[in-house]
């Protein structure tokens, strides 16, 4: 099995960045590793004791690190006092505006539990109404945290650039809206804003089992894929990279799609088609998932062979995408990239359920302002 790679800092750094990438490698070692002593803490990092004690003076006296009592152990000499991070002391708000009818949002530990869950219908709205509707989910959930709050981050649909400007969500009458600034404005807290399906990948990185070279496709009302190479986050030139709900699958046409062309991908697996479709022919049900896993098994091939990925991660409804769309759709990679590359490549659903997004969002935020994930 290919290993797993890690967004995290993981060796020592070059002295003009040495102070900031040293100090979120020893978040990242506590944060992943759990309770230490300062002297566990030098060794398990390669850093000097020196530098180690004064970065933990700081990480206390920022409330990040907290001392949890002396090791337990009969080592001869002065008991060690344990260090871990403050996973209690903060909260994360994680918001995901993927769904088609209304906004979630979530209170999260910093080991992505979630305390408190938020619901605001959509009924509707687009543009400048919508950012009203996320901003009064934001302040809902903010108003629940008991602790301080370290960040919010959200997961949009659309076209999202890495300053968390959303070039283009048609659904949500959104085009060049500088979401991460409104929300950080409105707020007074730190904001990040990605898209929703780079934000799963995220989390399947995070809490779930992603490898190194994975692709996660969001499905729902659109369809959509964060794309993990090296463990490194694809973003694409144009922040683009992932967007395959209107790459035409086939030559033989097929429904319109609501962007004009015929046989989008979207037009064979977003959620409301399958469902029509099944609604329509029950008694199909197999052959209408079958042949919607294998469209998406075409679309996926080359970007399987391309990137010599390890695995493809489903995330949707459960009830659709388990079973014979999911088979389907891993017969036919097999079928169209090289088997001695590929003969064991694995085609799964994500065990984080609806709540990837938020998740997500909160390993956003936990890699973005602590430098861990």
């Amino acid at each position: 099995m290919p290993p797993r790679a890690s967004l995290r800092t993981t060796s020592k750094s070059l002295p003009e960045h040495a102070r900031g990438n040293n100090r979120s490698l020893v978040l990242q070692t506590l944060y992943s590793d759990g309770a230490m002593s300062r002297a566990d803490l030098a060794r398990a990092t390669g850093l000097t004791r020196v530098t180690v004690s004064d970065l933990v003076a700081e990480l206390l006296g920022e409330a990040l690190v907290v001392e949890m009592g002396t090791r337990g152990d009969s080592r001869p000499g002065k008991p060690a006092t344990l260090l871990d991070v403050d996973r209690a002391g903060f909260r994360i708000l994680g918001i995901d505006l993927s769904a088609r009818d209304a906004f979630r949002g979530a209170l999260l530990d910093l080991d992505g539990g979630i305390s408190d869950r938020v619901t605001v219908p959509l009924d509707g709205a687009t543009g400048e109404a919508a950012v009203g509707v996320v901003i009064e989910l934001a302040r809902e959930l903010a108003a629940k945290a008991e602790v301080p709050i370290l960040g919010l981050g959200v997961g949009s649909p659309g076209v999202v650039d890495l300053a968390g400007i959303v070039l283009t969500a048609p659904n949500l009458g959104w085009y060049d809206l500088p979401l991460q600034e409104r929300l950080a404005d409105a707020l007074g807290l730190p904001a990040l804003v990605a898209n929703d399906a780079n934000v799963a990948a995220l989390a399947e990185h995070s809490f779930g089992d992603a490898l190194s070279d994975t692709m996660l496709v969001r499905i729902g009302n659109g369809v959509g894929a964060g794309l993990l190479v090296g463990g490194t986050l694809l973003s694409g030139a144009r922040f683009s990279a992932g967007e395959i709900g209107h790459v035409v699958v086939g030559t033989d046409g097929g429904e319109e799609c609501a962007c004009g062309k015929r046989g989008c991908l979207e037009t064979w697996l977003a959620t409301p088609r399958l469902e029509a479709r099944l609604a329509a022919s029950p008694a199909d049900r197999d052959d209408i998932l079958a042949r919607a896993g294998e469209r998406l098994g075409i679309a996926l091939a080359p970007v399987v062979g391309a990137l010599d990925l390890a695995e493809v991660v489903l995330s949707g409804p459960a009830h659709l995408l388990d079973g014979p769309l999911s088979r389907a759709a891993l017969d036919t990679l097999r079928a169209r990239t090289m088997a001695v590359f590929h003969g064991d490549l694995a085609v799964r659903g994500s065990s984080l359920g609806e709540d990837i997004v938020m998740r997500g969002a909160a390993a956003m935020v936990l890699s973005g302002r602590l430098g861990v994930s």
